[in-house]
């Protein structure tokens, strides 16, 4: 499948209803936006972009998808540029150029390409923003040179929701516990490190890596409170039943490190990052 069939598919199954919900596949495509400029990890993704670029204009928003995010900072008063690959109507640049319309926006610029593949002059954005798009880079030097390449300088690449893994076995589980992955198979992630590595080689200083636990933009739709009894229930429940049970402590410390991290037990657990051109 394509990943619009994809998405047009677990439209009509009710096991993924709340999926097509909490990730904005809904095909009343002003729903999601609504939905989502109403989020706690918008609300937070704002706040980190008013506090790193309090007087920027001009944001590059990159692998758009349906238009929740560009429509959203467009609404918001910003500058928007965007790239989405996918032509789509329903998860593509398609769907901007409705959104667009309905919302009678005239800030707002809509560009099919592959991130890599930018043609904007150097120095023409105050922001870069990509929700769930580095992960996804066919090659991701390449991919965050271009980013910092079309900022200005002191503007800021702020990449949110990246799935993380930590080797390539972990990779392997993050990707047969992706609902999606079976059926459109796109799926990807690269390591804390890679993606570090990535932004310092393209002359970006990095600010801060927040983690999956860190931030609501990363472990929304879930909530503080529910991420707490998440953790509970990982370290009362896990590590007695499946660590106490069948591991000895002594012999097996890397399981018992395993299990003391509750991030670890998240498949393709999600990071951003914000950083600064030099």
């Amino acid at each position: 499948m394509t990943w619009e069939e994809t998405i047009q598919y677990i439209r009509t199954k009710p096991e993924y209803k709340f999926l097509v919900e909490k990730a904005y596949f809904e095909e009343d495509l002003s729903l999601n936006v609504e939905r989502f400029r109403e989020s706690s990890e918008y609300h937070e993704t704002l706040k980190e972009i008013k506090k790193y670029a309090p007087s920027a204009k001009k944001i590059l928003d990159i692998g758009s998808g349906n238009g929740i995010t560009c429509i959203a900072l467009a609404l918001d008063g910003y500058d928007v540029t965007t790239v989405e690959p996918d032509s789509s109507d329903t998860i593509g640049a398609g769907a901007i150029r409705k959104l667009k319309e309905l919302y009678h926006l005239q800030n707002i610029k809509i560009y099919e390409a592959f991130a890599e593949e930018i043609k904007f002059p150097d120095g023409e954005f105050d922001i870069v923003y990509a929700r769930q798009c580095m992960h996804h880079a066919y090659h991701l030097q390449k991919f965050v040179g271009e980013m910092s390449r079309v900022l200005r300088k002191d503007g800021l690449f702020f990449t949110v929701r990246d799935h993380v893994i930590y080797d390539e076995k972990d990779k392997q589980w993050f990707l047969e516990n992706h609902p999606l992955q079976k059926y459109y198979g796109g799926e990807n992630a690269f390591t804390s490190d890679e993606y570090k590595h990535a932004i310092n080689k393209a002359g970006l200083d990095l600010q801060k890596e927040m983690k999956f636990f860190d931030s609501e933009i990363n472990f929304f739709p879930e909530t503080p409170e529910s991420i707490v009894e998440r953790k509970r229930i990982f370290d009362n429940t896990i590590k007695s039943k499946l660590y106490y049970k069948i591991f000895s402590a002594k012999k097996n410390s890397k399981i018992n490190d395993m299990l003391t991290d509750s991030e670890k037990l998240i498949p393709g657990r999600m990071y951003s990052y914000v950083a600064i051109k030099r």
